[in-house]
């Protein structure tokens, strides 16, 4: 069963509408300061006021405990709670948990970031674009906080006990890329050795992104490792032209047409990509959302909560750098995709 602590932390997350109770409280004054704050994480050591850097990666900590043991509730909720409390409590639960995986990978991002731009929250929202309570004050904070179509979801009819962790990208995460793709596509064996040197989908589907625009992409883990991933490009004309003038040509040497032939159709299908001649992106679309975005999960990540959480923290770190829009490109064939976007609404 739940914990007296466990039970008390349930209690304070949803006290009255207007007045958290005190681990709430001091997780909204954790995020409002590291918020406010975060210019002064680039700061380098040796600068007079390093201990500003230092202050604020103590309480990012903080705010990172704080969110893990509030996620850690969710899950125990379900596990533990009878079903009518359950289906009467976990909407709320499932919600502050969604918001608080993004609110702890946006500071985890923050931390890693030396941001150029004011974080911009646009004009106030009306009224109605944010509910009450702990959800709505954790929303306002996002850089998005004020597109209200990105936070109403209804909860999934079956609840889950799973545990996400959301976090940016790593250097080693670039190494694992490969072996996470196999898994999510299900492969079921790996390429046959004349094609150990091809790329296998997660080239095709990240490698532009992780070469290019690292500093926009995330991780999604559970318990068996990474099951989902953002990537975006602040400036995707620049982005998409820089791919097509150097990466994709030296994808192109590294990979010839015929490297794939005889192989598995996985890896045949890998290094046709790169040969095929990517599609123009019109003006108008580039003008008016300058950013490009890439989002997935893994096929056992049922939970679209997780999912939009993800889409959240991505679009916040775009938005805290200034863009005013993003787009993405999926293949009318691609009924992952497009499912996987559909149900993001």
């Amino acid at each position: 069963p739940l914990t007296l602590e466990e039970v008390q932390m349930l209690v304070e997350l949803f006290y009255l509408p207007y007045h958290h109770g005190a681990l709430a409280q001091e997780l909204l004054e954790h995020f409002r300061w590291l918020r406010a704050n975060s210019l002064s994480v680039g700061v380098p050591a040796t600068a007079p006021d390093a201990c500003g850097g230092t202050r604020w990666r103590g309480r990012a900590q903080s705010f990172q405990v704080l969110c893990a043991r509030m996620c850690r509730l969710h899950s125990r909720f379900v596990s533990t709670a009878g079903r009518a409390l359950l289906y009467d409590l976990h909407p709320y639960l499932w919600d502050i948990r969604n918001m608080l995986l993004a609110a702890s990978a946006f500071v985890l991002w923050l931390g890693c970031q030396s941001i150029t731009a004011p974080i911009l929250l646009g004009r106030d929202a009306e009224p109605w674009v944010r509910r009450g309570g702990l959800f709505g004050e954790l929303q306002a904070l996002l850089p998005v906080g004020n597109s209200c179509d990105l936070f109403y979801h209804p909860p999934p009819l079956f609840p889950s006990s799973q545990l996400y962790l959301l976090r940016p990208l790593l250097p080693l995460d670039k190494v694992g890329a490969v072996a996470w793709k196999e898994s999510c596509s299900e492969v079921s064996q790996r390429l046959q050795p004349q094609l150990s040197r091809a790329p296998a989908l997660p080239g095709r589907l990240l490698g532009s992104f992780l070469s290019l625009s690292p500093e926009y992409t995330f991780v999604l883990e559970d318990e068996g490792g990474p099951c989902g991933y953002a990537a975006g490009a602040l400036h995707a004309e620049g982005f998409l032209q820089q791919r097509d003038s150097s990466w994709l040509p030296a994808i192109r040497h590294k990979y010839p047409p015929d490297l794939g032939t005889g192989g598995p159709a996985l890896g045949q299908e890998a290094v046709l990509f790169f040969h095929a001649e990517p599609l123009a992106v019109p003006q108008p679309v580039l003008r008016r959302f300058p950013s490009l975005v890439q989002l997935g999960t893994a096929p056992r990540v049922l939970d679209v909560g997780a999912s939009r959480s993800l889409a959240l923290c991505l679009l916040s770190a775009l938005r805290a750098n200034g863009s005013r829009g993003v787009f993405c490109q999926v293949s009318d064939t691609d009924r992952q995709q497009l499912s996987f976007y559909s149900k993001l609404g």
